[in-house]
């Protein structure tokens, strides 16, 4: 995108919101895994049992788990999956360089 002959460049990167311990955790660890390895780029994976997690959560209206989030460089909300992940390409997107 051009701007008055200037680039904007606009990063995007995931984020996964889960529970560890939980009946989903074996799941998340499995597509981070698989997403890292098809697509070389990595996932921040974020627990729902820290403060960050828990503000992330109610920052974008999480109500079902695991969440996977994409966001802009500034933090604006792209896409959201609540109670299942993705698919490995839908998601590649939002993670390219």
């Amino acid at each position: 995108m051009l701007k008055h002959g200037c680039a904007i460049i606009v990063t995007m990167k995931a984020l996964i919101l889960y529970r560890p311990n939980s009946e989903h955790e074996r799941a998340v660890i499995d597509f981070e895994h698989d997403f890292t390895r098809r697509t070389q780029n990595k996932l921040e994976m974020i627990s729902l049992d820290t403060r960050e997690g828990a503000n992330m959560a109610e920052l974008y209206d999480v109500v079902q788990y695991p969440a996977v989030i994409a966001v802009d460089n500034q933090g604006k909300l792209l896409k959201l999956w609540q109670g299942d992940v993705p698919l490995i390409n839908e998601l590649s997107y939002f993670t390219h360089d």
